[in-house]
């Protein structure tokens, strides 16, 4: 499971300085659809985000935390270098 964090954390390392995971069984031994993945990452600029997911098993919960908060992430970055090229390309009123 450190692999895998370490792979999706390789191109978000410099936004992401600080990771935490927990994982539980919600029911259990009883079984089911129930492994549950939490993923706080501490970021720079968009502060802390939260992310949890359920799953049958812990490699699936796992990913699908990973993948919606790297998405979170990498949308947010797109966002601001956006807005930062459109300040650029618009021209200046003068007065």
């Amino acid at each position: 499971m450190e692999r895998r964090l370490r792979f999706v954390l390789r191109r978000l390392k410099a936004r992401v300085p600080r990771v935490q995971v927990a994982l539980s069984d919600v029911n259990g031994p009883r079984g089911g659809i129930d492994k549950r993945c939490q993923v706080a990452w501490r970021t720079d600029g968009a502060g802390e985000l939260v992310v949890s997911s359920v799953a049958a098993d812990w490699r699936s919960a796992l990913d699908a935390a990973l993948a919606r908060a790297a998405r979170f992430l990498l949308r947010q970055a797109r966002r601001g270098q956006d807005f930062r090229r459109l300040q650029r390309a618009r021209p200046r009123a003068e007065g």
